[in-house]
Formats: C-alpha cells, structure tokens, sequence
C-alpha cells in the first residue's frame, strides 16, 4: 500500500516535464470533471498542460518543483514560479503559476512543504501572487492560512468557458537595496 506522507520535492528540469503534465492534467481532471465538457478539458489539458507547454515555460525562466513518492518516484504534485502575468502584477513581484497536488496528497503536508519551496525561492522579490478559482474554498483557504489576501481579479478560459479568479498577493521579505 502506498504511503501518502512518503514523499520528496526536488527541482525539475526539461527531463521532468512528461511527469509535471501529468500532474497537472490530473489535477485539471479531478478539479473540473462534471463541470467542463469533454470537448474542453481535452483541449485545455493538451494545451496548457502538456510537456511541451512545461518546456516552453522552462525556456522563459520558469523554475519548477516537483513532488515524487518515495520509492517509485511518481509524480504526485508541482509548484512552478514564473514571471508574472497577472494584471495586478508591480514591479518586484513574481508568480506562483502553479502549485497542484493529486487529491490523495492532500491534508498530507505536501502543499504546505511545496508553498514553502516556493516562498524560499521567490525570496528577494516583493509579493508572490497567484490566481484560483474564485469557488474553489479548499484552495482559498489553504492560500489564506499562508498568507495570500486577495488583490483583484481576472477572467480565465478553461476550453471555451470563462471563470472567475481571485487574485492574491503574500509580501515578501524585502529585496536588499542595490
């Protein structure tokens, strides 16, 4: 039997983007299904998550971490910072693009443990910002009890449907001035 607190992060690379997709793909299907058509979920997830999206992130400065079991090294969640895109972004800020876990590695410190790679690596920039679904209240919750208040909002397409996004925004310890 698999062992869901058995677990470790490493930093990913280019080698690494068929199992980040993978994730992300899975965590899209287990999030959406029932809400999305087919048509949708196949198209979003062959798009955004695909391995070839993961390394054209890569290639414009994107760091990745990805969670492996222990023992089998598969894949079973992911935290990726990138420049950021946000309308609400200011200078000095970087994005949190991503932090996905599979619903199995849930409530097992996993997210926790990937936000805290994630806020050490975006050390040295102002606030770290992100965007979630505005009804997913797990999420919501879990970002609050990190830190993240909300900021604005954006409009996302997922296949042909729009949702609302709530954009949050953690402050950072200062950048050292130059």
């Amino acid at each position: 039997m698999f062992d869901v607190s058995a677990w470790h992060i490493r930093e990913a690379g280019p080698d690494d983007v068929d199992a980040v997709a993978l994730v992300g793909a899975a965590t899209i299907l287990e999030t959406y299904a029932g809400l999305l058509q087919r048509e949708d979920m196949l198209a979003f997830c062959s798009g955004e998550h695909s391995a070839d999206a993961y390394r054209r992130f890569l290639k414009k400065g994107a760091r990745i971490w990805l969670a492996e079991a222990e023992g089998t090294h598969s894949p079973v969640g992911y935290a990726m910072l990138t420049p950021p895109e946000l309308d609400s972004a200011e200078p000095g800020d970087i994005e949190l693009k991503r932090i996905y876990t599979l619903t199995r590695m849930q409530g097992t410190g996993l997210g926790a443990a990937l936000m805290a790679t994630a806020v050490e690596a975006a050390q040295g920039h102002r606030r770290l910002l992100l965007g979630v679904n505005s009804h997913n209240t797990r999420a919501l919750a879990f970002y609050r009890r990190q830190g993240f208040e909300t900021i604005g909002t954006r409009r996302f397409l997922v296949g042909s449907v729009e949702h609302d996004d709530f954009v949050l925004a953690r402050p950072l310890e200062a950048a050292p001035a130059l």
